[in-house]
Parts: C-alpha cells; sequence; structure tokens
C-alpha cells in the first residue's frame, strides 16, 4: 500500500478527505504500538496499586458499614484501567468495555452516596440530623406544632435549590433519588447503545441526528449533572457532620474520576466532529481509553492516601482485641528566670488493634449486604417515580368518568323532555275530542 510520500512521487493525486484519512490512518497505526505499552505500564500499576488497598480493607474489615462502600468506590479504578487496556488492544471491544465502565460507573457514583450516609452513622442517624438542622432554621421548639402550613411552605422542593437545609429528611429522599436515577438509566442507556449499534445507528462519536448517540449523550449529561449536584446539595448541609472523614479531598477525587472522563469522551468527540482531531473512530476512543489508563494510575495513588485503611486497623475501645500503646517523646526547652532548661514531654495513646478479619466473609458482606441495600434503593426509587404517574393516570380516568356521567344524565335529561312532550301531546289530544 503507498503512502502519502509515495504517491506525491509516483504523481498520483487525492482529494483533501482522502489524504486526510490517510494520514489518519497512518497515524493510527503509528502510535497504537507505543500507545498501548505505556497505557498498559499505567493501567498495571493502577491494578495492583487498588488491589493492595482492596486486601487492605478486607483484612481489616472492622466497619462494615463504611468499609463495604469504599471497596466499591475503589473498585472503579481496576474496572476501568483493565477495560480501558482492552479496548485499546482491540477496538473492536471497545463498545462493550465501554458499557461495562458506564454500568461501574453509576454504581459507584450510588456506593460514594451510601458511604457518605454510612460516615454519618446511618440513615436513621441522618434524618434526624437533618431534622434538627430543619427545626433550627424554622427557629422552632422541638415540640412545637404550630404554624403548620409556613412549614410545609418551607419544605417545597423549590427550596432544595437555593435552601436545601430546610427540607429536612426529603433531602436525603432527593439525594438517594438522584444517585439511584442516574444509576439506572446510566445501565438502560448502555444497553440501548449496543442494541443500538448492532443495528448499524449508534453513531458512536457522531452528532448527527440520525445516530442515537447525541441523544443518549444528552440524557446521560442531565442525569449525570443532576445526580452529581444532589451529592453536592447534601454535602453543603451535611460537611460538619463529616469532618472527622476529611470529605473534600475523598469528594474531590471521586468526582474528578466520574465527572472528567465523562467530559472528556465528548470533549474528544467534539474535537474530532469539527476536524480538530483525526475523524476515526479508533483513533477516537484509543485516545480516550490512553488518557484514562493514565489517569487511573494517578486516582490509584491518589486513593492509598484519600481511602487509607489505616484508620480501620483498630477498635474502639469496647471491642476486643490487641492493645497497643504509643509512647511518644518530645524534647523542648523551659525558661526558669533567666536560665533555659531541656524537659522531656511523654505523650502515651493506647490502642486497640483488630485482629485479621477472613477476606472470604468481607467478601460474603460487601456483596450481600450491599446488593441487598442496593435492591432496596432501586425499588423504592421506581415507586417514588411510578407514584406521580399513577397519580396521573388516576386523574385523567377520574376526568374521562365524570365527563361520561356527565353526558349520561344530559342523555337521561333529554329522554325524559321527550317523554313529558309526548305525554303532553297526548293530553291535548285528548281534551281535542272530549271539546268535539
Amino acid at each position: 500500500m503507498l503512502g502519502v510520500e509515495d504517491m506525491h512521487a509516483t504523481g498520483m493525486r487525492l482529494a483533501p478527505s482522502n489524504i486526510a484519512s490517510a494520514f489518519s490512518g497512518n497515524t493510527y497505526k503509528d502510535l497504537h504500538q507505543p500507545a498501548f505499552v505505556i497505557g498498559g505500564c499505567f493501567a498495571l500499576a493502577a491494578v495492583v496499586l487498588s488491589l493492595f488497598l482492596i486486601l487492605q480493607h478486607l483484612r481489616s474489615y472492622t466497619n462494615p458499614a463504611e468499609q463495604k462502600w469504599i471497596v466499591a468506590v475503589l473498585f472503579m479504578v481496576p474496572v476501568y484501567a483493565s477495560e480501558s487496556i482492552l479496548s485499546l488492544w482491540n477496538p473492536r471491544l471497545s463498545l462493550a468495555c465501554d458499557i461495562l465502565r458506564n454500568c461501574y460507573e453509576a454504581f459507584a457514583l450510588y456506593s460514594f452516596g451510601s458511604y457518605l450516609v454510612a460516615c454519618l452513622g446511618g440513615e436513621r442517624r441522618v434524618i434526624e440530623l437533618l431534622e434538627n438542622k430543619l427545626r433550627k432554621q424554622l427557629d422552632k421548639p422541638l415540640l412545637e406544632e404550630t404554624d403548620e402550613n409556613r412549614g410545609e411552605e418551607q419544605r417545597s422542593y423549590i427550596n432544595f435549590f437555593f435552601r436545601p437545609c430546610v427540607l429536612g429528611k426529603d433531602l436525603l429522599s432527593i439525594e438517594k433519588f438522584g444517585l439511584v436515577q442516574y444509576m439506572i438509566l446510566k445501565t438502560v442507556c448502555a444497553f440501548l447503545a449496543f442494541l443500538l449499534e448492532l443495528f448499524g445507528v449508534y453513531g458512536d462519536g457522531e452528532f448527527k441526528w440520525y445516530y442515537g448517540y447525541p441523544y443518549l449523550a444528552v440524557v446521560l449529561n442531565f442525569s449525570q449533572v443532576w445526580a452529581l449536584y444532589c451529592l453536592v446539595k447534601f454535602y453543603n448541609v451535611t460537611h460538619e457532620g463529616l469532618e472527622p472523614i476529611k470529605p473534600l479531598a475523598k469528594f474531590i477525587s471521586f468526582k474528578a474520576i466520574v465527572f472528567a472522563t465523562w467530559w472528556q469522551g465528548v470533549g474528544i468527540a467534539l474535537l474530532c466532529a469539527i476536524g480538530v482531531l483525526p475523524k476515526e473512530e479508533k483513533l477516537q476512543t484509543g485516545l480516550q481509553d490512553f488518557l484514562i489508563c493514565i489517569e487511573m494510575a494517578i486516582a490509584a495513588v491518589a486513593h492509598v492516601f484519600v481511602f487509607s485503611a489505616k484508620p480501620y486497623h483498630y477498635l474502639p475501645p469496647s471491642e476486643h482485641g490487641k492493645v497497643v500503646a504509643e509512647k511518644t517523646e518530645e524534647i523542648v526547652t523551659v525558661e526558669e528566670g533567666f536560665k533555659e532548661k531541656p524537659a522531656v514531654l511523654e505523650n502515651s495513646e493506647i490502642q486497640i488493634q483488630a485482629p485479621g478479619t477472613s477476606i472470604t466473609k468481607s467478601v460474603q458482606d460487601i456483596v450481600v449486604e450491599g446488593g441487598q441495600h442496593v435492591v432496596k434503593d432501586v425499588v423504592l426509587t421506581i415507586n417514588q417515580a411510578m407514584g406521580p404517574v399513577e397519580k396521573g393516570v388516576t386523574k385523567i380516568q377520574e376526568r374521562f368518568h365524570r365527563q361520561s356521567v356527565s353526558s349520561d344524565d344530559k342523555g337521561e335529561g333529554s329522554e325524559l323532555e321527550v317523554e313529558e312532550e309526548s305525554i303532553t301531546a297526548t293530553n291535548i289530544s285528548a281534551e281535542v275530542e272530549r271539546e268535539m
């Protein structure tokens, strides 16, 4: 096959579009192998670091309520890295890998929200916290129930955008609904993209009206923005209770993965659409996969510090375990009159070291308990979404019923009028005959 330079040398001419396609084909072939090697090194580092951190949590599984969701969030890095390097190795697997990656991304976002709730003490404790904040905002005593209209007005869902703290326990419901709807829509759209690709009408990265990609991109964009917005609002209201876990670093590191990778893919598609990058599907998906491999290695390093397993190595004093005493000494200078003398300050801390937990039991708890929690929230969200639909259908049925009843009443009234008119006519004819 002749290259572009060979074609010029032999006098052959190409149209601009053919030249661009030739350049893009040569660019992909030249960059594919080094990109695969470099991306593979970053992906391997990301997987090793993340699995090591996950094993640490599984071995020190002392707080299942929190750690089950931490493991789910941490597993996002191996999933992203492995699927990206597989897609980079074989572009034919890119769509399947992208579907699995998108599904797990939605689940990881839900897991992060559940982790924040667990760190606050669970749903009951969060409801109490939000209701206390509501009472403070309304300046009402604990047992005072006056001015109910004012309370209902304060709980209006419009306040979610301006004053979310006055929603009380409804804020938790909105936050859960926002995360679960994204998980459901992301999964549905992923499999819908697979079906559209089978029929050849998906058009990955193509912003054309007869392809399904732009429509799914718009739906997922709004869904993701709404989910992240709900999470941010929930964090703004509860950040004081989350201070012990240093939530800002966790929030930024996780949000960067979810939000940056999505917009990165859309940005690459736009650059290809306007001609800044060569408009070739292999090059587009390969660039996205290569960048994700590098980003996952950076995220894995950040997670080692942000989601460290060290706080779970020790138990509260009420639990049993190995007692470890840590003694620290520090030399300071003390002034006595006009002289300075060295002094030694001693500080002793007693911690109870947690015994190692079974990895099998830890994984079983994550799968069983976490799965039950997810199913419960999904069912609750579907019921919440179906509630307004059922009410609307009921109102439509009632309206049709009233119209049918009114039409029946009118029909009966007209029949009565006809009968009365016939009776009147009969009476008149009878009177006329008597007079005659």
